[in-house]
């Protein structure tokens, strides 16, 4: 029986979904998109996970879709590639909107879809030796389904040159650019600043977690209109009224902690 291309493992307050086909550094095929997919879904369910760790086996973090895979997808019509590129673009959607804040623990290289699946987590880190690239033209096609994430993560003017020319990052310019938020000389680190992330997380309300994913997605370059403005007032206003929200207020005017803390967090 072949192993599983994805590995969901729970300790505590965290999940972990960790990539497991090092083999062929943990390229993408149908079964491993679908594995992502119906993951992050499930555990966006789970009340009582508060993270996602997103990690790889290997040398490699991702290396985008697996050739094997890219020479049946010659084959298909364009109306089966169109579903096929829908399912990656779905996954991506799947890890993005996820409502637990998701952490990319980025162990090695991550090129073309690998950049996307980066680009769409919330948190980054990277080991100093890992390198980035949106190789997509060089094979002559297009970053399209992971191109909304990488913008999110670079801007325009930063994915204009890099999907253009195929360069390879380091991860200290991957940190420049804002695709990766912090980068770590080694594993030892990497796993620290990890630690670290899901520390804080854990002592947030998950409830305001999701919210806070929700208007950074949905306020992003909207102009300052009057929409905008009234738009945030009622996310403010359902906020102070909603459950943390209320016990958040308590438990800072009282000093004791608050009832949605995750024990575990100190």
């Amino acid at each position: 029986m072949s192993e599983p291309p994805v590995i969901v493992q729970r300790d505590g307050a965290v999940a972990t979904v960790t990539l497991h086909r090092p083999e062929v550094r943990n390229a993408f095929d149908a079964a491993t998109i679908g594995a992502l997919h119906t993951a992050f879904v499930a555990l966006g369910l789970e009340p009582e996970i508060r993270c996602v760790v997103l990690a790889a086996q290997g040398p490699a973090f991702c290396a985008g879709a697996d050739l094997r895979y890219m020479q049946q997808l010659a084959d298909f019509t364009e109306a089966q590639n169109r579903d096929d590129a829908l399912q990656l673009a779905r996954m991506l959607r799947a890890v993005a909107e996820c409502p637990k804040p998701v952490i990319a623990r980025v162990q090695g290289d991550a090129f073309a879809g690998g950049f996307g699946l980066v680009a769409a987590c919330d948190l980054a880190v990277a080991v100093r030796a890992a390198r980035f690239c949106l190789s997509e033209v060089k094979l002559g096609l297009v970053p399209a389904t992971i191109m909304p994430h990488v913008l999110r993560a670079i801007g325009p003017r930063a994915a204009q040159r890099y999907t253009l020319t195929a360069e390879v990052l380091d991860a200290a310019t991957a940190q420049t650019l804002g695709l990766v938020h912090e980068v770590a000389d080694d594993a030892a680190a990497l796993d620290a600043q990890v630690q670290r992330w899901c520390t804080a997380l854990r002592h947030a309300s998950p409830q305001a977690l999701a919210a806070a994913k929700r208007l950074l997605a949905e306020v992003a370059h909207r102009p300052l209109s009057d929409a905008l403005l009234a738009d945030t007032a009622e996310r403010i206003a359902v906020a102070r009224a909603s459950a943390d929200g209320r016990e958040g207020i308590a438990a800072f005017l009282a000093k004791r902690k608050p009832a949605w803390l995750d024990p575990e967090a100190d």
